[in-house]
């Protein structure tokens, strides 16, 4: 058992000063506040800043971190990126991919983030053969995971077409199973519970077979995570092809849900809005990636206000910092309607934190309080960026970036 004296802690959105914490087998066994805590110092550890439950990254491809700073030369759009990106995932080998998510995962580490969910669809050699193990490369991003020391939930991604009625081209061959049913006999090989489930998009799985990815993360209890209406095209594609919104085919197909997340979520229609708010699918805007890419601004407001939870991701990487994306998301509102305060400091924190987790299953974290994981991180009050800002909730999302974090 430990016990840590906090100079300041974030507690239910707001931050309180003087935090006596008890932690015993890595769990939150107390937490104490009030004028009675000043006076403890025998036994415990003193820790200065603003202590905060670790941040939750809903969405990480972690193979694109090898872009940063090499797509930028050019002009181009998402598509254009998207050409560059498939070349590098061309060359990656289980070896070379455990390698370079360390990296990206120690990096998260870093910077606060105690929890990752990997939207993981490079599955296959390139040629499409699968590996002797099939989960080979599913299995070097949990090996980088614990060797990081980082909590990973493996969204294993079923990917099989091109696009609406296209078979798979390239190195779209090392993402495809052949068939949902396929997909699922692979992960259920797993033998892993922190493998959950994903569909890449509406483009990329076929109608009838979304279903079968939904019963199977349905059955297993696991997150269902996919990529939604990330762009224009997409919506385009999906109503020349079945005449209904890319949320609408899933709503039909039994996808949405309490368990399910829809990253991105950019280009919706009211109705869509209404239906991820009713089925109370979370929402995870990725605002740094969403900019890079140059793909718009999504209704976050909208979504929260009709019953989706917003959650917070890298994505591919091109800013690691969940300080940044809580921010970004308050400021691309502001851009987009001149006006300001549609997030509160407080609201943005619980999608970074708790709201975050929950879309990973993982229930246990993103609280201080009592039976949650003491997975916690602080930071300084005495940095470029936060010196002089205040022990507050706001300063954590207006002026804190990840560099601030300290311990």
């Amino acid at each position: 058992m430990s016990v840590l004296r906090l100079e300041h802690a974030l507690l239910d959105g707001r931050v309180e000063d003087d935090v006596l914490l008890t932690v015993e087998d890595g769990l939150i066994a107390g937490v104490s506040t009030g004028p009675s805590v000043g006076g403890v110092s025998t036994g415990s550890t003193t820790v200065a800043g603003i202590t905060m439950p670790g941040l939750a990254n809903c969405h990480s491809h972690a193979f694109h971190r090898a872009l940063r700073g090499r797509t930028q030369a050019e002009r181009g759009s998402f598509w254009t990126w998207r050409e560059q990106m498939y070349r590098l995932a061309e060359e990656l080998t289980p070896d070379s991919y455990k390698d370079l998510a360390v990296e990206v995962y120690s990096e998260m580490r870093a910077t606060g983030i105690t929890a990752v969910g990997e939207f993981h669809y490079l599955h296959h050699q390139p040629d499409g053969t699968p590996y002797d193990d099939p989960n080979e490369m599913g299995r070097a991003l949990l090996a980088a995971a614990d060797e990081a020391g980082i909590r990973i939930r493996l969204l294993d991604t079923c990917y099989l077409a091109a696009g609406i009625g296209r078979q798979p081209e390239g190195v779209q061959r090392r993402f495809s199973d052949g068939d949902a049913d396929r997909w699922a006999e692979r992960v259920e090989a797993f033998g892993d519970e922190r493998v959950g489930a994903a569909i890449h998009s509406v483009r990329a799985v076929p109608r009838e077979q979304l279903g079968v990815v939904a019963g199977w993360a349905r059955r297993h209890d696991a997150p269902l995570h996919v990529h939604l209406s990330e762009q224009v095209a997409e919506n385009e594609e999906c109503l020349a092809a079945y005449g209904v919104t890319p949320t609408q085919l899933l709503a039909d197909a039994g996808v949405l849900g309490p368990m399910t997340t829809a990253v991105h979520a950019t280009h919706l229609t009211e109705t869509d809005v209404r239906l991820l708010g009713e089925s109370g699918t979370f929402a995870c805007f990725c605002p740094t990636t969403e900019r890079d890419l140059a793909d718009g601004i999504g209704p976050s407001r909208f979504l929260h206000d009709a019953g989706s939870r917003l959650t917070l991701g890298s994505d591919s990487h091109a800013v690691i910092d969940l300080f940044e994306e809580m921010r970004g998301v308050e400021m691309h509102e502001r851009l987009a309607t001149r006006q300001r305060g549609h997030w509160s400091a407080a609201e943005l924190l619980a999608a970074a934190t708790y709201d975050g987790h929950e879309s990973l299953g993982f229930a246990d974290g993103g609280r201080i309080a009592v039976g949650q994981r003491a997975d916690l991180v602080t930071v300084g009050l005495d940095t470029w960026r936060t010196r002089g800002a205040g022990a507050t909730a706001e300063a954590l999302v207006f002026a804190a970036t990840g560099a601030d974090v300290v311990a």
